[in-house]
């Protein structure tokens, strides 16, 4: 078997997280991370670290189904942490970590533009419901 190059194991690696490919792994992840409710969880975890219940405050209308769902798969992904405290009640917190923080920095700008262009988009959909009606 003959040894690969240092840049051909760069390329292929490349190659096997492009998100464009249907069974990429990356495209799982930008899934995930497209949601609606992981976008809110890290903004406001971006905030300070907070408890199951602050959580469910701060991010109005989501179930506990689904914030339950999205820390899960948020601390799979390794970008929340869940830190439990033997207090009565136990006390449990949600933190980002350096990975989660990370993702904050591009969440924030996502966040942002929808925030800063909604006047702008409901123009535009009212302009092409007229046309279209």
């Amino acid at each position: 078997m003959a040894t690969k190059t240092a840049a051909r194991r760069r390329t292929e690696a490349k190659v096997e997280y492009d998100a464009f490919m249907a069974a990429c792994k990356s495209r799982q992840l930008l899934d995930r991370l497209t949601d609606k409710w992981v976008t809110l969880v890290i903004s406001a975890l971006s905030e300070r670290d907070m408890r199951y219940s602050e959580l469910s405050r701060r991010v109005a209308g989501v179930s506990q189904k689904m914030l339950t769902q999205t820390l899960r798969n948020l601390e799979r992904d390794g970008l929340v942490t869940r830190t439990v405290t033997a207090t009565v009640p136990v006390t449990v917190d949600y933190a980002l970590t350096d990975l989660g923080g990370s993702l904050h920095t591009v969440v924030q700008h996502l966040k942002d533009w929808a925030e800063d262009n909604m006047d702008d988009v409901l123009a535009a959909r009212e302009a092409h419901d007229r046309r279209t009606a």
